[in-house]
């Protein structure tokens, strides 16, 4: 599939493919760093630059998918007191097949079914197993190729702090 270049609309995800529409976003970054733009920057200062040099323009579809993700970041945030007075999350999504596509379906740990929330967390670990593995990449090549004298050092058993704040957790 040829790549739209800069200039071009701005295609949805679902027209590129995932990884082609981030490829086309990376660009954007891209090209706002070498226009030697102020850098460190915000994701909101390179959106306002891409949209002001019109490398891309919203969609009403744009806006439907904005929303569902800001919904979808509220009932990520929504926690509770489960009856032994632990704050846990009220909302829980699993990524589903239906009729031949992924999907996320959100569902409340008070009423949804097991099998729902089974994978709705065995999904969540699996993303934070990722996360682990991308950190440990990331450090890896930092330590290796930047700071091979002092080595950021990084633990990935988090038995300690689950116990921790676990412990902090009781006393407040």
């Amino acid at each position: 599939m040829e790549q739209p270049s800069l200039g071009a609309t701005c295609y949805k995800w679902s027209e590129l493919g995932v990884s082609g529409f981030y490829e086309q976003l990376q660009r954007i970054v891209r090209r706002y760093i070498e226009e030697g733009l102020e850098w460190p920057a915000t994701t909101r200062q390179i959106a306002s630059w891409a949209i002001s040099e019109g490398l891309w323009e919203p969609k009403p579809s744009d806006f439907v998918d904005q929303f569902a993700e800001v919904l979808a970041r509220a009932m990520r945030e929504e926690c509770i007191r489960d009856p032994q007075g632990r704050k846990v999350r009220a909302k829980h999504v699993a990524k589903m097949e239906r009729q031949g596509k992924q999907l996320n379906f959100w569902g409340d740990i008070r009423t949804a079914p097991r099998e729902h929330l089974t994978i709705a967390f065995q999904q969540r670990r699996q993303q934070i197993v990722g996360d682990c593995r991308q950190l440990k990449a990331d450090v890896d090549s930092f330590n290796e190729n930047r700071s091979p004298l002092r080595p950021v050092q990084m633990v990935f058993d988090f038995s300690k702090d689950l116990d921790e704040l676990e412990a902090l957790a009781v006393t407040s």
